[in-house]
């Protein structure tokens, strides 16, 4: 069998870098590269000042448990999740129209112990969950509502869990409301 021939159009999918801890600005005509190091790009991310508040600690360990594959959003899944008891946290929209749909987690999460955090819109667990297209700038778009999530895995520990934590820890087994 003959190989195709690659196309003339195409182009080269690798980087090649002769130092890859040194990481190379182009420079315009006239100007001298700046090469930066990784431990100096770090650096100059700009760092969060104050107190982070609940809501974007929230936001924080529900991308978290995304990206390591422990959130499970739906009613269907959610309630797999709170039934077995794996799941470690459940957050419940407030505008949720069905009495039934909310009468069920809150009786599976009481019963199996599980923390229920309240969240004011269905729109936003959806973008917090990760139902949405995310554009050019980064912002979120075509965002479907959800009106449960659970956490069955955190992922990484971090400031905002334990922000969120402690939280649930002051309101003592009752409904966290943000």
């Amino acid at each position: 069998r003959r190989r195709p021939r690659p196309s003339p159009n195409r182009r080269p999918t690798g980087l090649r870098v002769e130092d890859p801890e040194a990481i190379s600005i182009m420079a315009e005509d006239g100007e001298t590269p700046v090469t930066t190091t990784p431990e100096e790009e770090t650096k100059a991310e700009p760092e969060k000042t104050g107190p982070m508040d609940t809501r974007t600690a929230l936001r924080e360990v529900l991308k978290k448990a995304l990206m390591h594959d422990g959130l499970k959003r739906g009613l269907h899944e959610a309630a797999k999740a709170l039934d077995r008891g794996s799941a470690r946290l459940c957050c419940l929209a407030e505008d949720c129209d069905e009495p039934n749909y909310t009468r069920l987690v809150r009786a599976l999460c009481s019963n199996g112990g599980i923390p229920l955090v309240m969240v004011p819109k269905g729109e936003e667990l959806g973008e917090w969950a990760g139902l949405c297209k995310i554009d050019k700038e980064g912002n979120a778009t075509k965002v479907v509502k959800c009106s449960c999530v659970a956490v069955t895995d955190y992922g990484q520990e971090s400031e905002a869990l334990s922000i969120l934590l402690d939280l649930i820890k002051q309101s003592g087994g009752d409904d966290v409301n943000l």
